[in-house]
């Protein structure tokens, strides 16, 4: 089973990694196809940079700046792993800072991070510091957008993880932008989505700021049980949610709590 993350905007890249995760730091599997990318970002203006991505000048400045630094090879001093690097509010959740060795060791061949720089990576494969969100209408020789530049990339690559597995699962933790990469038609696997409701009844909602946070907190749990299976997800309890069974099928689990907070 693997579980798909969504990475964040906000980057920690001034936290030190501890020496024995550096050791283990991995190359991102498609750093090729993210030089690419970095190629065509690197003929873009801070002027073109901000609106073809609805940024500030201060920030289409910063990345165009972060698009120049860029290399193809990452170290740990230009780099850091995945699962560390990005601080939004699913790495709130997941809190990776906090895990074992052993943990992220399970993590590296269980979650998937989705990327619109590197399409996919593992939680200890190393980045550099980017903005590059894969709803973001990015024109390449490979087509109109990222998902047309990534095209089917990601999940093959998710069913060649899975290959000997009888009964592949991708577990969507992701956010509908990001999920998208991956064209589930053609999976082999069996995709799972997950919702987090927030109150009772007909009155219940999904809140992104909570939902997001709770895709976190249920990778955490995932990793600390090493769970196998979509049923070894089922008693997620994280801050009050619990499994809504009437709620749930085969392929889409719902966990929602009395009141958001």
């Amino acid at each position: 089973m693997l579980l798909l993350l969504s990475p964040s905007k906000a980057l920690d890249f001034e936290t030190r990694v501890p020496a024995a995760v550096s050791k283990k730091a991995s190359e991102p599997l498609f750093a090729g196809r993210a030089a690419e990318l970095i190629e065509v970002l690197r003929r873009q203006t801070p002027a073109q940079v901000a609106a073809l991505m609805d940024l500030s000048d201060k920030l289409a400045q910063l990345n165009v700046a972060r698009y120049a630094l860029w290399q193809p090879q990452a170290t740990a001093d230009n780099g850091k792993p995945a699962v560390l690097a990005f601080d939004g509010d699913v790495y709130a959740g997941l809190q990776a800072k906090a895990l074992k060795a052993a943990d992220l060791a399970w993590a590296q061949e269980h979650l998937v991070i989705l990327s619109g720089l590197y399409g996919a990576l593992r939680p200890l494969d190393r980045l550099q510091p980017y903005r590059l969100e894969m709803g973001t209408a990015l024109k390449t020789p490979r087509g109109k957008d990222l998902y047309a530049f990534w095209g089917d990339t990601v999940a093959r690559w998710l069913d060649e993880r899975q290959a000997a597995e009888a009964a592949p699962v991708v577990v969507n933790l992701a956010s509908v932008e990001y999920a998208r990469v991956v064209p589930r038609g053609s999976l082999r696997a069996r995709w799972v989505d997950v919702s987090f409701l927030e109150g009772a009844g007909n009155d219940a909602k999904i809140i992104s700021f909570f939902a997001k946070k709770a895709r976190g907190l249920l990778a955490r749990h995932a990793v600390l049980k090493r769970a196998r299976s979509v049923r070894a997800l089922e008693d997620f309890a994280a801050e009050g949610y619990a499994l809504d069974r009437a709620a749930s099928t085969a392929t889409h689990l719902v966990f929602r709590r009395p009141r958001a907070g």
